[in-house]
């Protein structure tokens, strides 16, 4: 009788080990793919993996870092790509009778709810937002609710974020996106012209500690940019000459980079003779800055007085130097 007792303990101890180890696969089909070309796996834009085709098939199995994450399967030149939820299964990945991008992906319940939301949303008129959202609100358990809602969420603004977030699963409020909805709550305060300033805290471009309040006793230009984004670029060179002009009389810019990558986002402060104060906690959209004042798009920015009002806000060109001669005579 022992021994039976023994027996099935150690049986349970294997299932759960079994059940542990459980971890994600990829068998994948392809057509008209020449043998030994590589494909990629991609997790938040940074290559983890790789395998060659071999007679039109591939295999991946790699150790993704949560148990349902969106990766991205290409070859090295993106001419055959396809976003995918990954989970801790065996998958497969059927591109044999069409493209990477409309591969049929099995395997995974995410991707399964993602499929028939995007094939819906694709017999629709832009925009979706509406249609997703209601998504949100109808599939509280699922990772793509939870993602979805995060990327949306300085676009819907705090009041309407804590509605949605409100109906997430516990699980999906623990998930990463759902901590970034979390901290984006949070963190919004959205003030408006007419009230005081919100301080934060951020490292400028040697790594040290900076404060917007650190500036006193000038007007400040509070400018949100980005190195990748084109019509902030476009903007630089009319700001350096607002700059040149009435930093001498009390005028400052402290600019809050969206970047996550600091070689560009040094590159393009040289590049464009960006000579005023500079900070960043290079998390792109999730900048800690951008959460408090509530961006949506850059560029942006709030003109603060002296006092510490908020004066203005989106000024550029002419209506910024218009507002600051008129505050700087």
């Amino acid at each position: 009788m022992k021994k039976i007792i023994f027996g099935i303990i150690i049986l349970q101890i294997l299932s759960c080990n079994e059940k542990e180890e459980a971890r994600f696969s990829l068998n994948g089909k392809t057509s008209g793919i020449e043998n030994g070309t590589f494909i990629y796996l991609d997790i938040d834009n940074k290559t983890i993996d790789s395998t060659k085709v071999e007679n039109n098939t591939f295999v991946f199995n790699s150790k993704i870092p949560n148990p349902q994450t969106q990766i991205v399967i290409r070859k090295k030149d993106f001419s055959q790509y396809r976003f995918l939820w990954a989970e801790n299964k065996p998958m497969t990945f059927d591109a044999t009778k069409t493209n990477f991008k409309n591969a049929n992906v099995t395997g995974s319940e995410a991707e399964k709810l993602s499929q028939l939301l995007y094939t819906r949303l694709d017999t629709i008129p832009r925009p979706w937002l509406k249609y997703e959202l209601d998504f949100v609100s109808k599939n509280p358990n699922s990772i793509v609710s939870s993602s979805i809602l995060s990327t949306y969420s300085t676009t819907l603004g705090k009041e309407k974020t804590i509605e949605l977030y409100s109906k997430l699963s516990l699980k999906n409020k623990n998930s990463r996106f759902g901590k970034e909805i979390m901290r984006y709550i949070e963190l919004n305060k959205e003030p408006k012209v007419g009230e005081q300033f919100v301080d934060f805290e951020l490292e400028n471009l040697n790594g040290e500690l900076k404060k917007l309040s650190n500036i006193s006793g000038k007007i400040v230009l509070l400018e949100f940019w980005a190195s990748w984004c084109g019509p902030c670029r476009q903007e630089n060179p009319n700001l350096v000459k607002t700059y040149e002009k009435f930093n001498p009389k009390g005028f400052e810019i402290l600019a809050v980079s969206l970047d996550q990558d600091r070689e560009s986002w040094l590159k393009a402060v040289k590049k464009d003779n960006l000579n005023w104060i500079h900070v960043s906690d290079l998390k792109g959209q999730k900048n800690k800055a951008s959460l408090i004042y509530g961006i949506n798009g850059i560029p942006d920015n709030f003109l603060i007085a002296e006092n510490g009002k908020i004066i203005g806000r989106n000024l550029r060109g002419e209506k910024l130097n218009q507002k600051l001669l008129e505050l700087l005579q």
